[in-house]
Formats: structure tokens, C-alpha cells, sequence
């Protein structure tokens, strides 16, 4: 019979070929059919080494730990001035002050679009080079960001789960889900740093910054007439004297 060898916190099991997963991790009771997986999670916890107490996931870094445990707790102490939305990360609540102040610091090599975030430019890079990494294993269609992949897995599937507590209307898109909230809630976080005016939709916020581009590009209507001669009510009063 076998005897058990140690591994770390792991041990073989007495009867490895009569089990389906004779290697076990003692020290969270997790099973393995094979030792290469065994060791591949040992490697993970040695390099992951904070573990959420709520869910079990666990970080390489406590700040990630912290960062993670808000979604749990509710906790949002990053808040926006201008509109008063509430984040439980530093880099979103960065990325979301930019649409106020229109701050778009990355930048395409290609076009030279620029945007407000590192993770658009990404997506926005598989433009160019037509990578489409996220694959329907239902109908083969592909697309270049996972939202757009995981909103599409909801048309095969049916599943709506963003509903509105106000009007029990459901959507399978996060992004339109949180357009409709604005319409119970009248918030409109995106603001024309040129007039001042506010949208509930970024979409609107772009359609409305064209009207000053065209502005800029337009003569004003004054400068589409001649100028009036200087000299013209001068001369007139000069008449009057004689």
C-alpha cells in the first residue's frame, strides 16, 4: 500500500488509483486528480497570499485585498465633487473625474485618438489591428472587449440581471442600465466644459461639443457683412454745419 508523502500542506492519498482526486490540500480541504494541479494551487496561494474572509478570493497585494473587500461592505470613499458619485477604487474615481475636466492623456500611435482611460485605448487599439479576443462559443461571433462579449452571451441565454428598483424594467447591459437609472434619478455627471450644460449620456456630451466646434469653424454672422465707414457720420454732422 501506498504510503502518504508530504507535500508541503498537501499529502498523497493511501489509495491514489481507487480515488478520483487522491491529492489534498489539508490546509483548505481541496481535492486535486492530478499532482501538477495540486502544486499550481500551492503556487497560487504562495503568490496570492490574502484571502478575502467573505468570499475566499485571494490578492497578492493587501491593498488589492482592501480594494476587493469594499464590494462586500459597500464602502465607497472616493467621491466626486462635480457630481457627487461615489467609487471604491482611487484609478476609477481618477478615470471618471476626466470626463468632467475632458482630460483624455492616452493617446493611439495609430490614429492619434485619444481617451480618457488606459483600458479604452486597449479596446480601441483592436481597431487597428482587427484582434478580436472574446469569442461566442454559441454563434462564433467575436468581439474586442469582454463586456461587449458578456452582454452578448445574455441574448442566448435571456438573462436580464440589471432591473430598476423603480420601474422593475430589466437589461442585460450594465452600461444601459445606468443611462435608465439617470432618467428616476435626473443625474447628469457629464458636463460641456465649454457652456457649462449637463447630459445624462456621454453620447449626448459628444454630439453636443460638435455644435462649438462648428462654432469655431463659422464666421461670426457680424463679420459676413462690410464694415461701416468710419468717416460716414462725420461727414453727415460736417453737412449739417453748412
Amino acid at each position: 500500500m501506498a504510503q502518504p508523502r508530504d507535500l508541503g500542506n498537501a499529502v498523497m492519498h493511501q489509495k491514489p488509483f481507487m480515488g478520483r482526486k487522491p491529492y489534498r490540500l489539508l490546509k483548505y480541504g481541496e481535492s486535486f486528480g492530478r499532482s501538477a494541479r495540486l502544486m499550481c494551487r500551492m503556487t497560487h496561494q504562495k503568490e496570492n497570499p490574502y484571502k478575502c474572509s467573505v468570499c475566499g478570493k485571494c490578492f497578492g497585494r493587501s491593498r488589492s485585498l482592501i480594494r476587493h473587500q469594499r464590494i462586500h461592505t459597500g464602502e465607497k470613499p472616493f467621491k466626486c465633487l462635480d457630481c457627487g458619485k461615489s467609487f471604491n477604487d482611487s484609478s476609477n474615481f481618477g478615470a471618471h473625474q476626466r470626463i468632467h475636466t475632458g482630460e483624455k492623456p492616452y493617446r493611439c500611435g495609430e490614429c492619434g485618438k485619444c481617451f480618457s482611460q488606459s483600458s479604452s485605448l486597449i479596446i480601441h487599439q483592436r481597431t487597428h489591428t482587427g484582434e478580436k479576443p472574446y469569442q461566442c462559443g454559441e454563434c462564433g461571433k467575436s468581439f474586442t472587449n469582454s463586456s461587449h462579449f458578456s452582454a452578448h452571451r445574455r441574448v442566448h441565454t435571456g438573462e436580464n440581471p440589471y432591473k430598476c428598483m423603480d420601474c422593475e424594467k430589466s437589461f442585460n447591459n450594465c452600461t444601459r442600465f445606468r443611462e435608465h437609472r439617470r432618467i428616476h434619478t435626473g443625474e447628469k455627471p457629464y458636463g460641456c466644459a465649454h457652456c457649462g450644460k449637463r447630459f445624462s449620456k456621454s453620447s449626448v456630451l459628444t454630439k453636443h461639443r460638435e455644435i462649438h466646434v462648428r462654432e469655431k469653424l463659422l464666421p461670426h454672422p457680424l463679420s459676413m457683412y462690410p464694415p461701416e465707414n468710419p468717416l460716414k457720420g462725420k461727414a453727415d454732422d460736417f453737412r449739417k454745419t453748412f
